[in-house]
């Protein structure tokens, strides 16, 4: 890949201090490239192994020079330093890295596959990338990411809990919006979009 491109990369955590995890990582991303944008923060009910407590999530806008297995090599790295320790699939974590989309790059190997093969039925991905960049479109669907948010069947089990300043807020500013967010499963959803 020549030139810059930018990433919208998604960012989970649900074990330890994941608010200071979360904003860990978007530092480390800032080493990857220019960190252009970011979403607010969203509280979301696990997916798939329900066993677990609620995830935050948030999506991060990225101008890097990187190509896709370079970035998701990158972004495995930045796991690993953070403390995510690889058990089965669904499993809780302290921090999740996932490239969503990588400019109009469709790429898939045995290693990456961008865009992310499940981006247009997560809403917790979405919601955030749709608040972010409504425009951003999927190489291979060819829709936008508001339309891929717009035609989930569900948006359930996702409340967002601060706006993009959850980043520099001081963390018990944050905590408190994390307090008012309510129970991710209680049927909480994310407002229409877009906000911007």
């Amino acid at each position: 890949m020549t030139g810059l491109a930018t990433a919208y990369v998604g960012l989970g955590a649900n074990l330890g201090d994941r608010l200071a995890t979360l904003r860990a990582a978007v530092r480390e991303l800032g080493e990857l490239g220019s960190v252009t944008g970011v979403s607010s923060l969203y509280e979301t009910a696990p997916v798939g192994f329900q066993e677990q407590p609620p995830f935050l999530n948030a999506v991060v806008a990225l101008q890097t020079s990187l190509d896709a297995t370079s970035l998701v090599r990158r972004l495995l790295d930045i796991e690993a330093g953070l403390g995510r320790m690889r058990s089965f699939r669904n499993a809780p974590r302290t921090i999740d890295l996932d490239l969503l989309l990588l400019g109009d790059s469709v790429v898939a190997t045995d290693d990456v596959e961008t865009p992310h093969p499940r981006l247009h039925d997560r809403a917790f991905v979405l919601a955030p990338l749709a608040e972010l960049a409504p425009d951003a479109r999927h190489p291979v669907l060819q829709q936008s990411a508001l339309q891929m948010y717009e035609s989930l069947e569900s948006r359930d089990g996702v409340a967002p809990i601060a706006g993009p300043e959850w980043v520099t807020l001081p963390a018990g500013d944050a905590r408190r919006a994390e307090d008012r967010s309510g129970n991710p499963g209680s049927g909480a959803r994310a407002p229409d979009l877009p906000r911007r």
